[in-house]
């Protein structure tokens, strides 16, 4: 079985958008979806320098054109890539990449959820000066109680011995000089505390925008990044979007569904790399690849000859 999963925020590095520019239709695409954001991608995704695309209303709306992008390109026809994916999931703002690669939410209504979705998030940031560290290592029950401790929140739960704490900078100062038994602390370049309370602000906006958006029961399976588990509504698919914002991301739960569906291959669309190398760890003898340019593609395809879902079994 396949599962196709798309990254969150970091994930994006200073011109990663331009190789995929090369292929046909990409450009028109980005063109369309900037019209639709009311950002120019493709010069973010091109000529932009890393600060300028770590801005949260950046960075964002960025990954979910580049996660759109290499799908369409590895899957022309969509319909054809919710045939043979036996799931799909997402990281954080990967969730809506995941939504609309499930035929939830459309390309169109992503972008703008996206976009908004970043400025709000950027918005609840200012407020506060605060951030997110990564914890690695160490036992997960004892590093949840240490960061809770402190008063920070494990927003990400990663699986693979990997925790990320969100809070106040004072609140990561006094992690940094206050470490958990076992474990090493890695200060994240974000622009927030995000998956807490400190973006409650943001929830708030995006509940207000969605009952405008068009939404459907999901194609292929999707497994929420709330509690890893296989959501069938999408009506609920759409309601744990918004929710999220504030509430940690369970990419280990997740990893351990992935386990019971019998996944044994896996596509991370562009910019690919983060969920690749925590199955490695969590996810022994799954097959991987990571989208980060279209000279990958063909890599891909092969994949999908090899564990795609077979055509005389529905893939829900």
């Amino acid at each position: 079985m396949l599962v196709l999963v798309a990254p969150g925020q970091g994930a994006q590095t200073p011109g990663f958008l331009a190789p995929w520019l090369e292929l046909p239709g990409v450009t028109e695409r980005l063109q369309w979806w900037s019209a639709v954001s009311g950002l120019d991608l493709i010069h973010y995704g091109t000529k932009a320098d890393a600060e300028e695309i770590r801005d949260t209303a950046v960075a964002q709306p960025l990954l979910v054109a580049a996660g759109l992008v290499s799908a369409l390109s590895v899957f022309p026809d969509a319909a054809e890539a919710r045939r043979v994916a036996g799931a799909v999931a997402g990281h954080s703002v990967g969730e809506l990449t995941a939504a609309a690669g499930a035929g939830v939410i459309s390309a169109e209504a992503a972008m703008v959820l996206v976009r908004q979705r970043g400025l709000a998030m950027a918005q609840a940031a200012s407020v506060t000066e605060t951030g997110m560290s990564a914890v690695l290592g160490g036992d997960p029950e004892t590093v949840v109680a240490h960061l809770e401790g402190l008063g920070l929140t494990p927003a990400n739960m990663n699986g693979a011995g990997q925790i990320v704490a969100a809070g106040t900078s004072e609140q990561l100062a006094a992690l940094a000089a206050d470490k958990p038994e076992g474990a090493r602390v890695m200060p994240l370049k974000v622009a927030g505390a995000f998956h807490t309370h400190h973006m409650a602000p943001a929830v708030s906006a995006l509940e207000a925008l969605v009952p405008g958006v068009t939404v459907r029961d999901p194609q292929v399976r999707y497994v929420s990044n709330s509690d890893g588990t296989v959501v069938g509504s999408g009506q609920e698919i759409v309601r744990r979007l918004v929710a999220q914002v504030s509430n940690p991301v369970r990419w280990d739960l997740c990893m351990e569904t992935f386990k019971e569906l019998g996944v044994t291959a896996m596509i991370e669309v562009c910019p690919g790399g983060t969920l690749a190398g925590l199955a490695k760890r969590a996810l022994p003898g799954v097959k991987t690849v990571a989208l980060k340019t279209p000279d990958q593609i063909d890599a891909a395809r092969e994949l999908i000859a090899e564990h795609a879902v077979p055509a005389d079994r529905p893939a829900e």
